[in-house]
């Protein structure tokens, strides 16, 4: 069955927008600050980090315009590599999702839970039930279709924004942050030189990549998308450049009214944004703009992630069932089912999230390197295509070729700033790769014939 083309534009937009802004950005400008030492790096981090995520916007745009299918991240590994790559990439792309979304919920309920309940029911029970009737619902909204899920999408993308707009206001009422002339030291405590900076950017741009991360997954909707080789590539694009405004305009609020020494220790940015804003009232604000964060985020991975298993389905990846359609609503039943019974399992085993997301961490380099490398191949792949009907990136191979140099730097900097987690990354990818071949093994003896 062909999916039906539903996606605009501003729908395509909002999706991008709601894949990328999370909970990290009320979170990782501490870290990045912590390890940028000086504001100067601070801010170059996240401009570099911008740069490379509008970057990846063109290069995904090329890509999903060459292969506007559905489930599309999973589609361009088994067309231009492998499918064990593919089942293995994608495998431990919808587990740690599954995971991230679990958590996140969970933060969230934390939140809304301590504005709406007396103390007496601040208990994980309480906390845990508002993220169970959270997921719930928003599988509700996902199995009536694609079209009122985009649309819950759009207005809670919108009100979003609205409510980060209004936290970057408070540069505008609050006094300045008191100055203190911040110094980078080295650990031996000699000057530093361009390969300490170089390191400090490095991790700096660890907890940078983990706030832009997110928007490779737009192609997964690629075969849902109005005339998908125009739309995919402006909506990528539209997505990222809203994004990266408002990440600098809120970290440039965080800096002007937190101060930049006391933001390397601050423990909750955004509710002393909002403080600012509305006094008292104002945790209860930021209770409502994460919570309505997180309402995004689980949404719009109940929009995304169900379509990367429909494709392995197709490519019997995973049992062909999963690749079942309803004919009433055109809802991926199976796949939508099964990833929201994964989140809510991994509901009541979310104390282990901190530990599986430091391990997606070096997987979402190799993902990301991996995936824009697949335009090399691709490019061959459909050069038969007009040029017309395609889009097409400028300073190719210059631009996908600095920015896989970019990721690959990055996972060097998760290797030195935490060993461990990048070496059992690497094992669970070859556990994933083991696991297709292990699988596949069982069903040709199931299916001798086949």
């Amino acid at each position: 069955m062909q999916p039906k083309k539903q996606l605009s534009l501003f729908d395509l937009s909002m999706i991008v927008v709601s894949l990328v802004i999370g909970m990290g950005i009320f979170r990782t400008p501490v870290n990045v600050a912590n390890k940028a030492q000086i504001p100067e790096l601070f801010f170059m981090a996240w401009i570099v980090g911008g740069l490379v995520a509008y970057a990846g916007a063109l290069i995904y745009a090329e890509i999903g315009s060459r292969l506007p299918v559905t489930g599309g991240y999973y589609k361009i590994f088994a067309v231009c590599y492998h499918p064990s790559v593919a089942f293995a990439i994608n495998g431990i792309v919808v587990l740690s999702n599954a995971t991230a979304m679990a958590g996140v919920t969970l933060i969230g309920s934390e939140y809304l839970s301590s504005v709406i309940f007396p103390a007496a029911m601040q208990t994980d029970f309480y906390r845990l039930l508002i993220a169970g009737i959270t997921v719930m619902v928003f599988f509700g909204i996902n199995m009536l279709g694609l079209r009122a899920s985009s649309g819950i999408q759009n207005i809670l993308t919108v009100i979003k924004v609205t409510l980060i707009l209004t936290l970057i206001s408070a540069i505008f009422v609050s006094e300045k942050a008191g100055h203190i002339v911040p110094v980078f030291k080295t650990a031996s405590g000699a000057l530093p030189g361009w390969a300490d900076y170089g390191r400090a950017l490095g991790a700096c741009l660890i907890a940078i990549t983990f706030s832009f991360a997110g928007y490779t997954q737009t192609i997964n909707l690629g075969g849902e998308v109005k005339d998908a080789k125009k739309i995919l590539p402006q909506g990528i694009k539209t997505g990222l450049l809203i994004i990266i405004t408002l990440y600098l305009l809120l970290n440039y609020a965080y800096v002007k009214v937190i101060g930049f020494e006391e933001l390397k220790t601050a423990q909750s940015i955004a509710s002393i944004l909002a403080g600012k804003i509305f006094g008292p009232a104002g945790y209860t604000i930021l209770s409502a703009v994460i919570f309505l964060s997180v309402l995004g985020y689980v949404n719009v991975n109940l929009l995304s992630n169900p379509r990367a298993m429909y494709a392995m389905g197709q490519d019997k990846a995973l049992p062909s069932f999963f690749a079942q359609k309803s004919k009433k609503t055109d809802v991926m039943v199976i796949s939508l089912s099964t990833f929201t019974a994964l989140v809510m399992i991994i509901l009541f085993f979310a104390q282990t999230f901190d530990k599986i997301l430091n391990y997606s961490i070096i997987l979402e380099c190799i993902g990301t390197a991996g995936s824009a490398a697949t335009l090399f191949i691709l490019r061959k792949k459909t050069a038969h295509l007009s040029k017309d009907s395609i889009y097409t990136i400028k300073w190719y191979p210059l631009l996908p070729i600095l920015f896989i140099a970019f990721f690959l730097f990055v996972a060097i900097s998760i290797y030195q700033d935490d060993p461990a987690a990048a070496i059992n990354g690497l094992l669970i990818l070859a556990a994933f790769i083991a696991l297709y071949f292990i699988t596949g093994l069982f069903q040709k003896k199931e299916n001798p014939a086949s």
